[in-house]
């Protein structure tokens, strides 16, 4: 059997965080009624004339750069000729000739070590509608929604450089939060505001022309993308194998089956009759003007994680997963300005407000205990107050209610005993009462001292603070 090397890229289509659509006033919201949110221009009625959204251009610029993008003086839009049920121009209006960016990269991290992904281009484009096909028995024709026709996409087109399903899960990943770091897109990939679109073909390892590939479109999570990625190349394999031809096509991906199937024969950009728009004027880009936008880019995701792991000193996996979202790293960082341990931030963030988050199924934004009440608690529990397992019940009680964690701790007396005169003749007690253990512990066994913490803890209902007991018993036996 012949080991093959697998070949992917992608076309990743990127929803743009405007309010109104590319070339007409219509709203971008999700989730309205069915054509609802339409108008003559992006319905494509004759004689409209569409104006172009500067913010979407703006946006769409900004991910350009960051892609470390050539951006040419001059930009022109054109018509990408094609006929489809949802798209009512029977063309749409893309950048074929002269795109926002070209030849950019991108870093991406795989299994720990970096790896550099080329960018073919960076172009901007509207959307088409969406067909939607009723199931069940007695369905026979399909609907079709234009709300989403004229929709900004931001179309950015990697280079056939990944070579395994691990890059391309760490290469949308990147890709994602880059988007969502530069403020662009949601990157709702439930609502569609974010599909990744691979094209995937394999060949020999001593072999160096590119197979013929396939591209799979309309997948709708990472998950699914990777299950399409593992069958495409399992059946490419077994073509090969024995003895024949992989066709150039496009797929969709079944995701009851866990399979793709054909669409239609993979078409070429002569098959889309690309001519400049004629109702769109050229863009002008000026040197200066370029310079401001990459002087505006935020600190981007890899930068900050390198900076988490050297000014925190977290451990990788913390740092990973507190940069995974730009808003949850802000969050990190204000405490860390309020409260001075680093690591129990980390581990706050981590443990329990990534769990609130995706219990409620919201976002940092949305979250009720601001950093300036988390940081409260923390400092409480550094200051031997309250213990790490009553900060837990404080802080469930400070997400319900909205409470600070005094109140919360005042209310509930969940106030630590560290008073040392209390707590020395309860450790007395303790000693008294369970010889052995306390004969054992001074021996050397080091389990046995929990025979000897248990009782105070009982008799303080958990209140004592157990550095304390722990430093009391340690001096009274050795005195004894």
């Amino acid at each position: 059997m012949v080991d093959y090397e697998t070949i992917i890229g992608f076309e990743c289509h990127s929803q743009l965080k405007t309010a109104t659509k590319l070339f007409c006033g219509c709203s971008t919201v999700f989730g309205a009624e069915p054509n609802s949110q339409t108008c003559p221009i992006c319905l494509g009625m004759p004689g409209v004339l569409p104006v172009m959204n500067r913010k979407a251009f703006e946006l769409a610029l900004k991910t350009a750069i960051a892609l470390n993008c050539e951006v040419p003086p001059v930009t022109v839009f054109d018509r990408k000729n094609y006929y489809y049920p949802d798209l009512p121009k029977n063309f749409q209006t893309s950048q074929n000739y002269h795109p926002l960016g070209r030849d950019g990269v991108m870093d991406i991290e795989v299994n720990g070590e970096l790896k550099q992904i080329g960018i073919d281009n960076v172009h901007l484009e509207e959307d088409a509608g969406k067909l939607i096909h009723p199931e069940g028995s007695g369905a026979n024709k399909s609907h079709v929604d234009l709300n989403r026709a004229g929709t900004p996409l931001l179309e950015i087109v990697t280079k056939p450089e990944l070579r395994s399903i691990d890059e391309a899960r760490a290469c949308m990943e990147a890709m994602r939060q880059l988007l969502i770091y530069l403020d662009v897109s949601d990157c709702k990939m439930q609502e569609g505001s974010l599909r990744f679109e691979p094209s995937i073909s394999i060949r020999p390892f001593d072999q160096k022309k590119l197979g013929n590939r396939v591209e799979i479109k309309n997948v709708n999570s990472v998950r699914f993308v990777v299950s399409a990625l593992e069958f495409e190349i399992a059946r490419q394999a077994e073509i090969l194998d024995s003895g024949g031809t992989v066709k150039q096509e496009t797929a969709l991906f079944d995701e009851t089956r866990n399979e793709t199937r054909p669409m239609r024969t993979k078409e070429y950009a002569e098959d889309y009759r690309y001519f400049p728009e004629p109702d769109l004027v050229p863009n002008h880009l000026s040197r200066e003007r370029l310079e401001e936008v990459k002087a505006s880019l935020p600190e981007l995701p890899l930068a900050r994680r390198q900076r988490f792991l050297n000014k925190y000193g977290l451990p990788e996996y913390d740092a990973g997963v507190l940069v995974g979202d730009p808003g949850v790293a802000d969050y990190f960082e204000e405490c860390t300005r309020l409260h001075s341990d680093f690591k129990s931030v980390s581990n706050l963030v981590m443990n329990d407000i990534l769990r609130e988050l995706g219990e409620r199924r919201i976002e940092i934004g949305e979250f009720t205990v601001s950093p300036e009440a988390a940081s409260d608690l923390l400092e409480r529990v550094a200051g031997g107050e309250v213990n790490k397992n009553q900060s837990r019940e404080v802080f469930a009680e400070m997400v319900e209610t909205g409470k600070s964690a005094g109140d919360i701790i005042e209310e509930k007396g969940l106030r630590q005993i560290g008073d040392e005169d209390t707590l020395s003749d309860l450790v007395k007690e303790s000693i008294a009462n369970n010889p052995q253990a306390a004969d054992e512990y001074r021996a050397g066994k080091k389990k046995a001292k929990g025979a000897l913490v248990g009782p105070i803890m009982q008799a303080t209902k958990g209140k004592a603070n157990p550095q304390v007991i722990n430093q009391l018993i340690d001096e009274l036996l050795s005195e004894s």
